[in-house]
């Protein structure tokens, strides 16, 4: 929840604090000060939020379940109460998301940015992408990425015996993979290629972050907004590519609409058609692509990577798993409704 900075004095006498506000920066110094401290610590346990964020966690232990952080010259409320959230969550009209600066929106816009009337008709044209029945269709694309894995370990294993892997950069491929057939029916070449370039657009972001509170920073004629801009544009280009691909095997009929791509095609050629011309731009088809593809892959990466450290942390948990894999699936190929 975001306020205005001249209601930064009102939000204080209504009892919620937080750390003073410093001239230009905000908390910034400091909260990046506690992440450095933090990350010279090694991540031994599931306590994750001390290492991950941990001048939040200082706030919610000193100001406890609302408080107060300047994000450079914004304040921001953050609440932390499940009841507080959930009521803030209901009335959206009312809350609306931050609204991010020029800077982040080269980066990647789509539906978790999006307010008001443009969020309810994104919303609505992507929703039934996630409908059980159409999630069914994407099962067999789930599989096969993981076979292909899978079978790809197996020949590794069988020229020495053993073989060392870096098992983030499988799942990242997995990931890929499986988001850039199920959701927009293009291969993983063209996947991971749009997934690398916005792993290194964010490195440029975090390694700028006075740029986030400062936007017209990124005019500077530096190596990192050049090499932001061009990662932009490349991005925005294979896009396009993969959207015109589509476009074509739809006009011959060779696929169907129901995947989160097509139904985002289908929705700008209904809104051109219509007598207002009130619908999705090609240019909003593309952002919400490059949403996609970020935030799926990126939490498919990290939720997967973690569980594989997770299993080694803990071998009964292994043979626990294994076993139930066997007493479902046995050697039969896994279906939907196992899951």
């Amino acid at each position: 929840m975001v306020v205005a900075k001249d209601d930064g004095k009102e939000v204080a006498g209504e009892g919620i604090h937080g750390h003073p506000y410093k001239l230009l920066f905000g908390n910034l110094k400091e909260m990046m000060k506690m992440s450095r401290e933090a990350k010279k610590q090694p991540l031994l346990n599931h306590d994750i939020l001390p290492w991950v964020n941990p001048f939040l966690l200082h706030l919610s232990n000193t100001y406890e379940k609302t408080f107060v952080l300047w994000a450079g010259p914004t304040p921001r409320v953050t609440v932390t109460d499940p009841k507080l959230i959930r009521e803030v969550v209901n009335r959206y009209n009312e809350f609306e998301k931050p609204k991010s600066n020029a800077f982040i929106d080269m980066f990647v816009t789509g539906l978790a940015n999006y307010n008001g009337e443009k969020w309810e008709s994104h919303r609505k044209i992507l929703n039934p992408a996630f409908h059980v029945e159409k999630l069914k269709r994407t099962f067999p694309a789930f599989c096969e990425c993981s076979d292909e894995m899978i079978n790809r370990w197996e020949e590794l294993v069988s020229k020495t015996g053993s073989c060392e892997l870096d098992v983030e950069d499988e799942v990242l491929n997995v990931g890929g993979d499986v988001i850039s057939r199920a959701a927009f029916g293009s291969n993983i070449e063209e996947g991971r290629t749009i997934f690398l370039l916005q792993k290194e657009q964010c490195e440029l972001i975090l390694a700028s972050s006075f740029t986030l509170f400062f936007p017209s920073l990124r005019f500077f004629p530096t190596a990192s907004n050049r090499k932001a801009r061009y990662i932009h544009r490349k991005v925005i280009s294979l896009i396009r590519g993969i959207i015109e691909k589509r476009e074509e095997a739809m006009q011959r009929g060779e696929l169907d609409n129901d995947v989160i791509l097509g139904l985002l095609l289908k929705a700008r050629n209904e809104g051109n058609k219509s007598k207002g011309g009130k619908g999705i731009s090609t240019d909003d088809v593309i952002e919400e692509c490059k949403e996609f593809y970020l935030a799926g892959q990126d939490t498919t990466t990290a939720l997967l990577s973690w569980t594989v450290v997770v299993l080694c942390m803990h071998p009964e948990w292994q043979d626990r798993a294994r076993n139930e894999v066997f007493q479902v699936i046995g050697k039969n190929k896994p279906k939907f409704e196992m899951t």
